[in-house]
């Protein structure tokens, strides 16, 4: 008897549905690594619906690699990367990734578990067949990508997505960035020696669209004040968003989810009970390495997370069919977006989440979502009244974060949301 028979999926909380499909991707990884499939090492935001309806399984190098920080296992791997040449200020994503990688290499050319890997709290993927990257998100994935295919010696699937200077996204972009999915379309054809599965490939899209319209119900639990949803667990359960968006896990994990959380909203067990005193929106990536204590530290301040843009990334809403409108899907994450329109987008997360104030990451690792920090920052306290606060951190190199900073920023925070609210009480 199969273990898909002999598990209880239906009777499974949310949680417990998380813990069993975020793992199984790697399981899945790893059996079709022993069965002679092809195996792609994907970037988060890059279109996983032409591998996955080619029966090629994934392996999400970012989600790995937030993994291991949560585990407190990055600063060996850290270590491993720096040690073969690559900087520290280079992404700590990458350096984690390129870690690993050296070290599974290691492993299969010697056949001898180096010791770093022996110790490590990363979950055991294998190495890729086929890279596959999008440069939706950040250019460092193209470097990133370019140096795994050159070190492997595997193939290379680039997507290519320009920067939206204008918005609504142009027509001209959207059609170029069709003709870089045809492309993708052709590499794989040629590296599996068959023709693409269409049919097999608008099944996917359809799950896919299924899978984000439950992630995206999940985030509409905020507009309960006092709320049923802590924010931390939107950053737990994107695992899936990013590594099973085109399963039936996600979907499966997120409708759970968004049915507790109206079971908990009949019953008015929230997420704080009575003890939320403010909301704030947290921006940029989570600090995995210390997720624990900046949630703690929030939540000892009844200082809930009512919302996030960062989660919101993996809202690739599309007509499945439609060609164009996936691109325009996979070209409006917002940090692809000029100031105005990312803006906006943050804006209405402050809005949505009925917020009090917002935290921003300074994020060493990410240049890209930590660029306009202050910028967002003066946006929103100039259009909303909100205040803002920045702390400096690192989404898995533990060196660039302070416990002590953090908390401080925080109080500050905290003190000036008490006061604003003293003020507009007194006021009315």
């Amino acid at each position: 008897m199969s273990e898909e028979k002999t598990i209880d999926i239906e009777s499974m909380s949310a949680k417990d549905a998380l813990g069993y499909f975020l793992p199984k991707v790697d399981e899945d990884a790893r059996q079709a690594k022993k069965e002679g499939r092809l195996v792609c090492w994907s970037a988060s935001v890059a279109p996983p619906e032409f591998c996955t309806a080619m029966d090629i399984a994934l392996v999400y190098p970012e989600t790995h690699a937030a993994g291991i920080g949560a585990r407190h296992g990055s600063p060996a791997l850290l270590e491993v990367a720096e040690n073969k040449g690559y900087d520290q200020d280079i992404c700590s994503y990458c350096r984690v990734n390129m870690g690993y990688m050296e070290l599974m290499k290691q492993q299969t050319e010697t056949g001898v578990t180096p010791a770093t890997l022996e110790s490590s709290p990363a979950s055991r993927v294998p190495l890729p067949d086929v890279v596959l990257t999008c440069n939706n998100i950040c250019n460092t994935l193209l470097k990133w990508y370019e140096n795994l295919a050159k070190e492997l010696n595997v193939p290379l699937i680039n997507i290519d997505v320009p920067f939206n200077h204008e918005y609504p996204i142009t027509k001209h972009a959207k059609r170029y960035i069709v003709g870089e999915f045809k492309e993708a379309i052709r590499q794989l054809e040629e590296l599996c020696g068959r023709p693409f599965d269409y049919d097999k490939f608008f099944e996917v899209q359809r799950q896919t669209q299924r899978s984000i319209a439950a992630w995206n119900k999940i985030a509409t639990y905020f507009k309960y004040k006092p709320s049923p949803l802590n924010g931390f667990d939107l950053f737990n359960f994107m695992g899936l968003a990013v590594a099973a968006r085109s399963l039936d896990y996600a979907e499966i994990t997120f409708t759970k989810f968004a049915n507790e959380l109206e079971e908990k909203v009949k019953n008015q067990k929230w997420a704080f009970g009575d003890n939320e005193k403010s909301r704030v929106t947290w921006e940029g990536i989570a600090v995995w390495i210390a997720l624990g204590h900046t949630f703690k530290e929030l939540k000892g301040h009844g200082s809930l997370m009512a919302g996030s843009a960062y989660p919101g990334m993996w809202d690739v809403s599309y007509e499945p069919g439609n060609l164009e409108s996936m691109a325009e899907a996979y070209s409006r994450t917002y940090i692809n977006c000029c100031l105005e329109q990312r803006g906006s987008v943050l804006e209405k997360v402050c809005r949505d989440g009925k917020c009090d104030g917002l935290i921003l990451h300074q994020n060493r690792s990410c240049k890209n979502m930590s660029l306009l920090n202050n910028e967002g920052g003066q946006r929103v306290q100039k259009n909303l009244g909100i205040p803002y606060v920045i702390f400096d951190g690192d989404q898995t190199d533990p060196r660039n974060f302070s416990e002590a900073q953090f908390d401080t920023r925080v109080e500050a925070l905290c003190e000036t949301m008490d006061e604003q609210k003293e003020r507009e009480g007194g006021n009315q």
